[in-house]
């Protein structure tokens, strides 16, 4: 009996810890991300991709810029894969990190408002190969940016 009393014990307190993450992430969700690249690229020519993080709420909202394109090419954020289904390999630096990450990580957006990065693929990225690809953001469990959609992109020669 005692035993089942302390298991009862530690099965509400990990129930209290999971609530506890929801609400953190729950902030997430309020925040939207569109990513856009052109449709075409020549190769070998910069890949532009736009980066925005949208607030639709009526409060301030904030999110973590490490692992997403406001902090460059420190991490490999982006999932991106050629029509044969191979990962594009990632040329950046990889860093590490200790957490939980500092209050200067995170960028605060005003309610009704957005904030916006640009930002070459090329550079990150080995996009050298004419071909189409597809562009996931995979990053979220870092930033906290769930709420992403996913682009195509051709290189052509």
């Amino acid at each position: 009996m005692r035993n089942l009393i302390v298991m009862m014990a530690a099965c509400l307190f990990v129930f209290s810890a999971c609530t506890n993450v929801q609400k953190t992430t729950a902030t997430a969700e309020t925040l939207e991300t569109v990513m856009a690249v052109p449709a075409t690229v020549k190769a070998g020519e910069p890949v532009p991709l736009t980066f925005t993080v949208l607030n639709h709420t009526g409060q301030e909202q904030e999110f973590c810029k490490w692992h997403t394109p406001f902090e460059g090419f420190i991490a490999a954020f982006l999932d991106i894969k050629g029509s044969d289904g191979e990962a594009v390999a990632y040329r950046g630096a990889m860093a590490k990190r200790i957490m939980p990450p500092p209050a200067e990580a995170y960028i605060k957006i005003p309610a009704g408002d957005s904030v916006t990065v640009d930002i070459d693929l090329l550079k990150g990225y080995d996009l050298t190969k004419p071909g189409k690809y597809h562009i996931v953001y995979q990053a979220g469990g870092v930033s906290g940016l769930e709420k992403v959609n996913e682009l195509d992109l051709v290189i052509t020669e």
